[in-house]
């Protein structure tokens, strides 16, 4: 069961994840654990100051370092207190590695980590050095903060976790599940504005769907990631069959 302590200027971000869908479920059923840390808590200085002009000039703020490292103390305490060992230190930033579903299912398998949220122009890069385990990016843009960030992850992880959705099957049908986008669904009616589900998946034969639906997980694959094929490639993932079909889409 992993706990996650998100350290961050916006404790409410995360109310969403409590109450609605299937974070919600993942919290109510125990299989997933969620405390927030406010840095603001943690300034000694009467204003609650966590955040200060950069040295060497620019625009915007850097939030300090000394608050982020006694909330950061605080929450390995609580942790220490249940049992936990303290736990990786993840920061959100535009200069990590991309967040993959290899990583979210690390995350899903472990008893969690600290979350921290930058905000403003960054992170005092002492605090990274001395403190962080991990730097996180969804992807080539900036946020505002990190608290969208790591909903994002917290979803991926509540996904993964057992009883939580309702099929099992699910996530591991999911895009990337397997290293592969996932096929096109349909449902009723078999035709809409003149457009048929295709006739395999309404022929009742579990293996020509199967095969349906590999085929156009690699072709959609092929045509829109194609470095994750270079990938499974690499990894001996791929069967005949599965070349075979790529070979056919040329």
């Amino acid at each position: 069961m992993p706990r996650f302590d998100v350290l961050t200027l916006f404790d409410s971000y995360f109310e969403p994840l409590r109450t609605q869908g299937i974070c919600r479920r993942a919290f109510d059923s125990g299989a997933m654990q969620l405390k927030t840390w406010n840095p603001r808590g943690y300034a000694t200085d009467t204003h609650h100051t966590v955040d200060d002009r950069p040295y060497g000039g620019g625009p915007g703020m850097v939030m300090l370092a000394e608050p982020l490292e006694q909330t950061l103390a605080a929450a390995q305490a609580a942790r220490r207190e249940v049992g936990l060992a303290p736990a990786p230190v993840v920061l959100f930033t535009p200069t990590g590695a991309a967040l993959t579903q290899q990583h979210v299912k690390q995350w899903a398998a472990s008893a969690g980590a600290v979350l921290v949220c930058g905000r403003y122009e960054g992170v005092d890069q002492r605090f990274i050095d001395r403190n962080v385990s991990v730097e996180i990016s969804l992807g080539d843009y900036v946020l505002s903060g990190g608290e969208i960030a790591a909903m994002v992850l917290l979803d991926a992880v509540a996904r993964l976790l057992p009883g939580v959705l309702g099929c099992a099957e699910s996530a591991s049908q999911d895009s990337f599940s397997d290293g592969l986008l996932d096929c096109p669904h349909y449902t009723r009616p078999p035709e809409h504005a003149g457009m048929a589900v295709p006739e395999p998946l309404l022929s009742g034969d579990h293996a020509r769907i199967a095969r349906w639906r590999r085929d156009r997980m690699l072709a959609l694959t092929q045509t829109r990631r194609p470095e994750l094929i270079v990938i499974l490639r690499q990894q001996g993932r791929l069967s005949k069959r599965d070349e075979d079909a790529l070979s056919n889409l040329d």
